[in-house]
């Protein structure tokens, strides 16, 4: 059986095969019953179109760059999973490029990225999408981009986040309905910006509730499970030690788990602990971790959607730029303990 070629689709649905190629493309300007006479000739016929022949006939590749530096697989993996969802319904390909955010040559490494790889465009992952020096370098390239989860939401035509703020508000909330009011919080990476929301979050939670900020309760962590454990022993051993520990992520917030076991603390008769992320061990470990689920896929389909307009010159609707993150209450929090 013959190839299907793109001038058998343009002869059935009675257009152009430039017509056909601005329907492929999803290109704006297109009579909607002439983009529905064209997608039901692709459907009848089968065709498949040619990925190297589609990138030479036009000025873009479609290849989106992923442009990522996170110690969590599970936060990655997420994200690629939710970009590629959107990317494959669109003929796109997806180019997957770890970067050392600390290298003072990522900006060039990224524009050679851009001139030799003929990416259309990119999606900044946490902590990029807050490097300064990238997004000045990728602006005055006129890049496209879009930043998923940054700390500044200025660019809310380019960027996708969650209510980091205000779900951990909501959280410390619930801690305090328990009954806590010795309530430890871990701070996140200070290079992640996104992730001192959380911190704001727990904050403004402690002062709804009229409690006051007790900073031998605030520890630095770095995301890390290892971070996670070296606050989780300060935390632990002081004399009047927190009832509830709140980490600004499940890895930090494992560590303290670990910390609560070796010492014979009971979870959650004797200790409270709450994550922020929901990664798949969060669910698997016992007790299993009250958490904060972060949308991170619909985040990247989201993300990804709204870079996909800017190549085609559509106008995204701000609204889809804020997701929000959901409470997973499970069995490590529970009541405070008595006489605390």
């Amino acid at each position: 059986m013959a190839k299907v070629r793109i001038n058998d689709v343009a002869e059935r649905a009675g257009v152009s095969i430039k017509t056909v190629s601005r329907v492929i493309n999803r290109e704006p300007n297109v009579r909607g019953d002439t983009r529905e006479r064209v997608e039901t000739a692709i459907a009848e016929l089968r065709y498949t179109p040619n990925p190297f022949a589609r990138s030479l006939a036009g000025s873009r590749a479609f290849v989106i760059g992923l442009l990522y530096d996170n110690p969590s697989s599970s936060y990655v993996i997420d994200i690629q999973r939710g970009a590629l969802k959107s990317c494959q319904g669109e003929q796109y390909d997806l180019l997957i490029h770890p970067c050392d955010y600390q290298s003072s040559g990522l900006p060039a490494e990224v524009e050679h990225l851009l001139r030799h790889s003929k990416v259309d465009g990119f999606l900044l992952t946490p902590p990029l999408s807050d490097h300064e020096p990238l997004l000045t370098a990728l602006k005055d390239s006129s890049a496209r981009y879009v930043r998923v989860a940054p700390g500044d939401h200025a660019e809310i035509d380019r960027s996708v986040f969650t209510n980091d703020r205000a779900s951990c508000a909501e959280m410390t909330g619930y801690l305090v309905s328990l009954g806590h009011r010795s309530i430890a919080f871990i701070i996140g990476d200070p290079d992640h910006k996104a992730v001192g929301e959380r911190y704001l979050g727990y904050k403004d939670g402690l002062r709804t509730a009229g409690l006051p900020l007790d900073q031998r309760l605030v520890k630095q962590g770095f995301n890390t499970f290892q971070s996670g454990i070296e606050c989780g022993l300060e935390l632990l051993r002081q004399e009047h030690r927190p009832t509830a520990v709140f980490a600004s992520n499940d890895e930090m917030a494992i560590g303290v788990m670990r910390v609560a076991h070796q010492s014979g603390i009971r979870i959650p008769q004797d200790l409270s602990i709450v994550g922020f992320d929901d990664i798949p061990i969060a669910r698997q470990m016992f007790p299993a971790l009250t958490t904060i689920r972060q949308p991170v896929e619909a985040m990247a389909m989201t993300a990804t959607n709204l870079l996909l307009g800017q190549l085609r010159g559509v106008a995204q609707a701000r609204e889809v730029v804020m997701l929000e993150s959901v409470s997973q209450l499970r069995e490590s929090t529970g009541p405070a303990p008595p006489g605390q």
